[in-house]
Protein backbone atom coordinates (compact mmCIF):
# COMPACT_ATOMS: atom_id res chain seq x y z
CA UNK A 1 0.00 0.00 0.00
CA UNK A 2 0.80 3.72 -0.51
CA UNK A 3 1.90 5.86 2.65
CA UNK A 4 0.01 9.26 2.72
CA UNK A 5 1.18 11.77 4.92
CA UNK A 6 -0.61 15.36 4.99
CA UNK A 7 0.89 19.05 5.72
CA UNK A 8 -0.55 22.51 5.35
CA UNK A 9 -3.49 23.16 7.93
CA UNK A 10 -3.41 25.51 10.26
CA UNK A 11 -5.61 28.68 11.73
CA UNK A 12 -7.07 31.16 9.31
CA UNK A 13 -9.66 33.79 9.32
CA UNK A 14 -13.15 33.12 7.15
CA UNK A 15 -12.31 34.57 3.88
CA UNK A 16 -8.79 33.26 3.91
CA UNK A 17 -7.35 30.53 1.64
CA UNK A 18 -4.84 27.35 2.88
CA UNK A 19 -3.18 25.04 0.84
CA UNK A 20 -3.14 21.03 2.28
CA UNK A 21 0.07 18.81 0.58
CA UNK A 22 -0.27 14.59 0.53
CA UNK A 23 2.52 13.47 0.20
CA UNK A 24 2.75 9.52 -1.23
CA UNK A 25 5.53 7.00 -0.68
CA UNK A 26 6.08 3.40 -0.31
CA UNK A 27 4.98 1.89 -3.80
CA UNK A 28 3.99 3.21 -7.04
CA UNK A 29 1.10 5.38 -7.02
CA UNK A 30 0.84 6.22 -10.75
CA UNK A 31 -2.39 3.95 -10.85
CA UNK A 32 -4.19 5.60 -7.37
CA UNK A 33 -6.53 7.89 -7.35
CA UNK A 34 -6.34 10.28 -4.28
CA UNK A 35 -8.99 11.60 -2.30
CA UNK A 36 -9.26 14.33 0.40
CA UNK A 37 -12.00 13.87 3.07
CA UNK A 38 -13.06 15.75 6.07
CA UNK A 39 -14.55 15.39 9.55
CA UNK A 40 -15.73 18.11 12.10
CA UNK A 41 -16.57 17.68 15.54
CA UNK A 42 -19.63 15.34 15.85
CA UNK A 43 -20.35 14.95 12.11
CA UNK A 44 -19.49 11.84 9.86
CA UNK A 45 -16.43 11.99 7.47
CA UNK A 46 -17.61 13.33 4.49
CA UNK A 47 -15.68 13.38 0.99
CA UNK A 48 -13.96 16.78 -0.45
CA UNK A 49 -12.36 16.06 -3.60
CA UNK A 50 -10.74 13.53 -5.44
CA UNK A 51 -8.13 13.34 -8.70
CA UNK A 52 -6.68 10.64 -10.85
CA UNK A 53 -3.06 10.56 -10.53
CA UNK A 54 -2.40 11.25 -13.92
CA UNK A 55 -4.96 15.12 -13.16
CA UNK A 56 -6.90 13.78 -16.00
CA UNK A 57 -9.93 13.63 -13.97
CA UNK A 58 -11.20 15.55 -10.40
CA UNK A 59 -14.58 15.34 -8.73
CA UNK A 60 -15.43 17.56 -6.03
CA UNK A 61 -18.25 17.87 -3.45
CA UNK A 62 -21.07 20.55 -3.85
CA UNK A 63 -19.90 22.02 -0.55
CA UNK A 64 -16.47 22.91 -1.92
CA UNK A 65 -16.77 23.30 -5.72
CA UNK A 66 -15.59 26.65 -6.90
CA UNK A 67 -13.86 27.47 -3.62
CA UNK A 68 -11.50 24.08 -3.93
CA UNK A 69 -8.88 23.20 -5.86
CA UNK A 70 -7.38 19.56 -6.07
CA UNK A 71 -3.78 19.59 -8.42
CA UNK A 72 -1.03 16.79 -8.30
CA UNK A 73 3.05 17.37 -9.19
CA UNK A 74 3.64 13.64 -9.84
CA UNK A 75 7.51 14.70 -9.69
CA UNK A 76 6.99 15.71 -6.02
CA UNK A 77 4.41 12.80 -5.05
CA UNK A 78 2.51 14.95 -3.64
CA UNK A 79 -1.61 16.08 -3.97
CA UNK A 80 -2.49 19.43 -3.16
CA UNK A 81 -6.05 20.99 -2.22
CA UNK A 82 -5.99 24.65 -2.45
CA UNK A 83 -8.77 26.11 -0.37
CA UNK A 84 -10.03 29.48 -0.66
CA UNK A 85 -13.05 31.82 0.13
CA UNK A 86 -12.98 29.17 3.31
CA UNK A 87 -15.54 29.09 5.94
CA UNK A 88 -16.52 28.41 9.47
CA UNK A 89 -18.08 25.82 8.26
CA UNK A 90 -15.31 24.41 6.76
CA UNK A 91 -13.46 23.64 9.93
CA UNK A 92 -12.26 19.94 10.27
CA UNK A 93 -9.63 17.41 10.06
CA UNK A 94 -8.63 16.86 6.70
CA UNK A 95 -7.55 13.33 5.35
CA UNK A 96 -6.00 12.13 2.09
CA UNK A 97 -6.59 8.67 0.82
CA UNK A 98 -5.48 6.40 -1.80
CA UNK A 99 -7.41 4.10 -4.01
CA UNK A 100 -6.93 1.62 -7.01
CA UNK A 101 -10.40 2.00 -7.55
CA UNK A 102 -11.71 4.17 -10.60
CA UNK A 103 -13.44 7.34 -9.39
CA UNK A 104 -16.63 5.94 -10.07
CA UNK A 105 -16.44 5.03 -6.32
CA UNK A 106 -13.74 8.07 -5.60
CA UNK A 107 -16.93 10.04 -3.38
CA UNK A 108 -16.94 6.49 -0.92
CA UNK A 109 -14.57 6.00 2.27
CA UNK A 110 -14.85 2.01 1.66
CA UNK A 111 -13.23 2.14 -1.91
CA UNK A 112 -10.10 3.92 0.13
CA UNK A 113 -7.54 1.38 1.56
CA UNK A 114 -4.84 3.76 2.31
CA UNK A 115 -5.43 6.88 4.69
CA UNK A 116 -3.15 9.36 5.96
CA UNK A 117 -3.32 10.72 9.56
CA UNK A 118 -5.14 13.81 8.89
CA UNK A 119 -4.40 17.64 9.82
CA UNK A 120 -6.48 20.09 11.60
CA UNK A 121 -8.21 22.84 9.61
CA UNK A 122 -9.90 25.75 11.79
CA UNK A 123 -11.90 29.03 10.21
CA UNK A 124 -12.07 31.55 12.41
CA UNK A 125 -15.32 33.97 12.10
Amino acid sequence: QVQLVESGGGLVQAGGSLRLSCTASGRTFSSYVIGWFRQAPGKEREFVAAIVWSGSSTRYSDSVKGRFTISRDNAKATVYLQMNSLKPEDTAVYCCAGTTSSMFTATREYAYSSWGQGTQVTVSS
